[in-house]
């Protein structure tokens, strides 16, 4: 009998188009460059969040997630954990739907501060591993 539980994850995938990517690199070597380099090859728009470069994959990039100029769906957040709190605050600022803390980005602080504003927070959690996991 299959399962009538909903997948969150599997939910915010299907629904989510713009990823706004904070801690982006445009260099080839780092993490968040292959991972978002993958979600844009399965049709997410990455938006880099970097005031230290000025584009990668392609698209501009941008100093703060209060600058971007298009609706984020989702904020994955390549940062360390001490810099995660300030990013929330912004993802709660813009009202986006999703807040995603990578592998080894874990600030329990921050991710109740985003439940309580109505923000669903995977944390811990490489996104281009929960995509494969769910879409390959």
């Amino acid at each position: 009998m299959p399962s009538t539980e909903v997948d969150p994850i599997s939910d915010l995938l299907r629904r989510a188009h713009v990823i706004g990517v904070v801690g982006l690199s445009n260099s080839p070597l780092r993490p968040s460059h292959g991972v978002s380099a993958y979600m844009q090859t399965h049709g997410y728009r990455i938006i880099p969040v970097n005031p230290h470069i000025d584009e990668a994959l392609g698209e501009k990039a941008y100093p703060s997630l209060l600058e971007v100029p298009v609706k984020v769906d989702i904020v994955n957040i390549f940062r360390r954990p001490e810099f995660v709190e300030g990013v929330v605050d912004q993802a709660i600022q813009l009202k986006v739907p999703a807040v995603w803390m990578q592998e080894d980005v874990i600030h329990q602080r921050a991710a109740e501060k985003a439940r309580q504003a109505g923000i669903l927070v995977v944390m811990d959690r490489c996104i281009l591993k929960e995509h494969q996991k769910r879409f390959l």
